[in-house]
């Protein structure tokens, strides 16, 4: 089975794995590498040093420069962008950008925003809306500007020991017996 491009994307890499979809207005530069059975949802843009593992997802919006791996099974949200230049000026460019890497299994939330340079470990889970500054371990849940560490998760997606605080009313809630606890 072949990638499957839409007509209104523009893709000018050839090296897309089978079974890999692209949709509508995304634009994907021709040194970008992308494995099997991904979904680039559209209005993504995906430039030349990128590599993008098996079985990804990236939904609508997201942005990923020059620098950054996303390793096989990561999740994507919606308007989650990445940086690769720590101290951007326009027409200025640094010698070489800076590497992030996002490992196996990471999910990173919608419009969540990922400083250039950082690792986020195996099955990692960054909730929506944060701003990621530092390297997240493995097995970890960070959510917040800036990130902080709130809690681990399992590979089957299974939350322990995680703190929520209400922040209107600064009430707490614990994930407790798959579901949260007042």
């Amino acid at each position: 089975m072949e990638a499957i491009i839409h007509q209104l994307a523009d893709v000018q890499t050839v090296h897309i794995g089978a079974g890999t979809h692209v949709w509508q207005f995304t634009v994907i530069l021709k040194d970008a590498k992308i494995g099997i059975g991904c979904n680039i949802n559209c209005n993504c843009f995906v430039e030349n040093d990128v590599v993008i593992g098996d079985q990804v997802t990236v939904k609508s919006g997201v942005q990923i420069w020059d620098g950054v791996t996303l390793e096989d099974y990561v999740f994507i949200g919606p308007n989650a962008t990445f940086t690769n230049d720590y101290v951007p000026r326009s027409k200025v460019y640094p010698g070489k950008f800076e590497r992030t890497l996002v490992k196996r299994g990471a999910s990173i939330g919608a419009n969540s925003t990922v400083v250039a340079g950082v690792t986020i470990g195996e099955y990692a889970f960054i909730g929506a809306g944060s701003v990621v500054t530092k390297d997240i371990p493995p097995h970890t849940v960070w959510y917040g500007n800036p990130a902080r560490h709130k809690g681990y998760i399992t590979k089957d997606a299974i939350l322990l020991n995680l703190q929520l605080v209400d922040p209107l009313t600064g009430d707490q809630y614990a994930w407790q017996d798959n579901e949260i606890k007042k």
